[in-house]
């Protein structure tokens, strides 16, 4: 009769501690709202009555890149334990993707009031150094010495969206390996993503998409002067969706054969 009792209790403890993990997630589609500050503004989009705090108007290297006025944008994240911010519930961490089709209902600016202040110290004036612009600068990159070894990279989307001018520095780091270790052959293979939402839909991009960007990412290291041979591959069905991460699945991997 313990035992039994025990493992009752141990299974709804499970159960519980399960529930509010799930709870602690929120993907989900809203407009996205600016809140002015008397330092920098804050965005924040709303979910079933909550206002959620995404992060700052930063310059264009930061890590946090904001979503767009006029469009309606993905929210993926997890709830925090930390305080409030501009009156959000703050989501750590969060990826934010603008869907592509515009919507001018999305287009809400709050005034700047005293109790709202953001933990950020602005920049400086000065040319950018990202997010954390008085950061020491990242170090070197180690040499690549023999024997050479297969690396992968991977390059995360926005949903719907192919490069769109970021990842400089991943390609950057693409190409340099493929110099050093004068790779023969290169392999590109994309992927459409689906993002299993909050209140159980499922966000699926567009077909067609994972060809895009494997066409872009061949596109971009020949332009960036790639000797190798690129082998691309697309994979047209999203990978399954659990509602934890599922942003990941919106991604290029380049894997470099020396």
């Amino acid at each position: 009769m313990k035992i039994r009792i025990a493992l009752i209790a141990g299974l709804l403890v499970s159960a519980s501690y399960g529930y509010g993990q799930e709870n602690q997630r929120k993907n989900f589609v809203s407009c996205p709202v600016v809140q002015d500050t008397k330092t920098v503004p804050c965005w924040l989009s709303e979910y079933k009555g909550e206002l959620y705090y995404l992060g700052i108007q930063s310059d264009i290297s930061a890590e946090f890149h904001p979503p767009y006025l006029g469009h309606k944008v993905l929210v993926e994240g997890s709830v925090s334990n930390e305080p409030r911010i501009c009156g959000g519930v703050v989501l750590k961490p969060v990826v934010v993707s603008p869907l592509p089709e515009p919507d001018s209902s999305c287009s809400t600016i709050l005034p700047a009031v005293d109790k709202y202040t953001v933990p950020f110290a602005p920049r400086p004036p000065g040319p950018s150094g990202g997010s954390l612009a008085f950061a020491t600068p990242p170090r070197a990159p180690s040499p690549v010495v023999p024997p050479f070894m297969p690396r992968e990279f991977s390059i995360f989307y926005d949903f719907d969206m192919t490069v769109m001018g970021r990842h400089a520095g991943v390609l950057s780091q693409i190409v340099d390996y493929t110099e050093k270790t004068e790779a023969k052959r290169v392999l590109v293979t994309s992927r459409r993503g689906a993002t299993l939402l909050s209140d159980g839909g499922l966000l699926t991009e567009q077909p067609g998409i994972a060809q895009a960007r494997a066409e872009e990412m061949a596109d971009l290291l020949k332009r960036a002067g790639l000797k190798a041979t690129i082998q691309i591959t697309a994979r047209s069905e999203p990978d399954p969706s659990d509602g934890v991460d599922d942003w990941q699945s919106r991604r290029t991997t380049v894997r470099v054969e020396p």
